[in-house]
């Protein structure tokens, strides 16, 4: 089976659903990675953060032995300055590519203007009729983002699907530790513990120990 998830900035991946990714890797799938914007000095972004980034990315791709690790060019923060019909194109060269039968990517409505651009053109790169390839689309939730949203009935993050990782969750914490400028010190929403706590809050909703929350967009069977 193959598996690309996509993160409009690094460690959503891990924040979303790092357990699951795991569990896939674990299983024997292909795993793939598709990251659509980097840091940038344009935007206040200094040399040493940039290369750091750089850095956290490859090992971070270690931990999880992603097949392919595809970069595109968008700077952070600005994703609603670019041409929609642009990102959609180059988010469906890299879908082209990997036919994954399965899509992981950000919750539409999360506070991040970059992630609610993002899901719009990824949406666009998961129609039935252009990618028959692709059996499930699963929108993951970002702690500090999908929970901060404004509670309106449109924008509630609703999970219907859940992925037991109860033996992925001290890993999953140990790869967003490598991300250490996003880590954040309890009590705010991107601590450690308030990461594991979310996931053990899942857990309890579908009876296992530690779980990740997905909603899901479309499957094929």
């Amino acid at each position: 089976m193959k598996v690309i998830v996509i993160s409009v900035h690094p460690d959503d991946e891990t924040l979303g659903c790092g357990g699951t990714l795991l569990k896939h890797k674990n299983n024997g799938d292909e795993l793939n990675w598709l990251i659509i914007t980097k840091p940038n000095e344009k935007v206040g972004f200094k040399k040493e953060f940039i290369e750091r980034r750089k850095n956290e990315i490859k090992i971070v791709a270690e931990y999880y032995g992603f097949n392919k690790i595809y970069e595109l060019d968008y700077i952070t923060t600005k994703l609603h300055l670019v041409d929609l019909s642009n990102l959609i194109r180059d988010i469906s060269d890299v879908i082209l590519e990997v036919k994954p039968d399965i899509v992981y990517m950000n919750n539409r409505t999360d506070i991040h203007t970059d992630h609610q651009v993002a899901a719009k053109a990824i949406m666009s790169c998961t129609k039935s009729f252009r990618y028959p390839f692709i059996k499930k689309v699963l929108m993951y939730e970002c702690i500090s983002e999908t929970e901060i949203t404004p509670s309106l009935p449109e924008n509630i993050f609703i999970p219907n699907v859940y992925s037991d990782i109860t033996d992925f969750i001290q890993k999953k914490v140990e790869i967003m530790k490598i991300y250490k400028s996003e880590v954040q010190e309890a009590p705010l929403p991107r601590s450690l513990d308030n990461i594991k706590a979310l996931a053990r809050f899942r857990g309890a909703s579908c009876g296992v120990q530690y779980a990740e929350a997905f909603m899901l967009v479309r499957e094929k069977f």
